[in-house]
């Protein structure tokens, strides 16, 4: 038996397209899930639908279920939260995450989906795959107790990063940001807000996450002797100057990246990409993170709506993408 589902696709640099899809059954081991939201991972996203992904990076950066090639057409997504409908029992009627594009319907190995704890509206679960990303930034991290600690730019991922280091022992966390009106974020987890110029500095350790050559810049200026700068930003095919001279070599200052495709090396002996997609979704009962979901929008609207995510005429952090029965 097949059934019909509708799935976005990204076709740089005209935009996006929804088109009609055939799904088989599921067979053994495998499950079909209905969408009830995506998430729009925004930077991510306008780059792929400006069709901004560097060659080089064409197989890093491919999506785990992602249909087509780069620059496009390409399906592409990440963000999806469904219930399932038929497959394996001990699934059936349960709610799940998904490293899925933007799909009504879609069949997956019953291992590609995580069930959301009931603790977890399955509105918020959306954001599982960048609290994931701030998990394992701070697994590369290692914060210690008492750090002073400056997250830079607060984003998507940098509000992520800001929830989860909330309330960490003894540490001075402060949340940075151009745009004062992103103190919102800061107020939802009860850590202070600063803009740029004014932040505190002598930090232990920064996450950038502004991806701007300026916040970049900033970051190290915040650093103390032998601080390091994790670096979350992903700027695509954009080139960024890093200024290596004044205080660099005599601070002994360090810049790593951070990425999400692998598990952190101080983790991965012990934890799966399973374990920290299911850590993430407990930390998601927390309802201050509900703060990073400033937009909705129906499945239908998604071509519309996405290219002015991309230029910014929709000032969304993560835009909820709302499914039909």
């Amino acid at each position: 038996m097949t059934r019909q589902g509708r799935a976005f696709w990204f076709n740089p640099p005209h935009g996006g397209e929804i088109r009609a899809v055939t799904l088989r059954a599921p067979e053994a081991g495998e499950v079909l899930v209905r969408t009830l939201f995506t998430g729009v991972s925004r930077g991510t996203e306008s780059l792929v639908l400006r069709g901004g992904v560097p060659a080089s990076q064409y197989d890093i950066m491919r999506a785990p279920f992602q249909e087509g090639e780069f620059p496009g057409p390409v399906k592409y997504g990440y963000l999806n939260v469904g219930v399932v409908e038929e497959g394996e029992p001990e699934l059936v009627g349960r709610t799940v995450f998904c490293l899925y594009p933007h799909q009504t319907r879609f069949v997956v190995p019953m291992s590609a989906v995580t069930v959301v704890p009931d603790s977890v509206p399955a509105n918020r679960a959306i954001l599982a795959g960048t609290v994931e990303t701030a998990v394992n930034a701070l697994w590369d991290a290692a914060p210690l107790v008492g750090d002073r600690i400056a997250v830079v730019g607060a984003g998507m991922v940098g509000g992520s990063v800001a929830g989860v280091l909330a309330g960490f022992p003894g540490a001075r966390v402060q949340l940075v940001d151009a745009d004062p009106a992103r103190r919102e974020i800061a107020d939802a987890f009860g850590i202070p807000f600063t803009a740029p110029e004014d932040a505190a500095g002598d930090c232990d350790l920064v996450v950038h996450a502004s991806a701007t050559e300026a916040g970049l810049a900033r970051s190290l200026e915040l650093l103390g002797t032998e601080g390091e700068v994790i670096e979350l930003s992903w700027y695509g095919d954009r080139k960024v100057s890093v200024a290596l001279g004044e205080f660099f070599h005599s601070r002994r200052l360090a810049v790593r990246g951070s990425q999400v495709g692998m598990v952190s090396p101080a983790r991965r002996a012990r934890r799966t990409y399973c374990d920290r997609l299911a850590l993430a979704l407990d930390l998601l009962a927390n309802p201050a993170f509900d703060v990073l979901i400033t937009g909705e929008s129906t499945f239908d609207e998604l071509p519309e709506v996405l290219p002015r995510l991309a230029d910014g005429s929709i000032p969304a952090l993560c835009q909820r993408i709302r499914y039909g029965s």
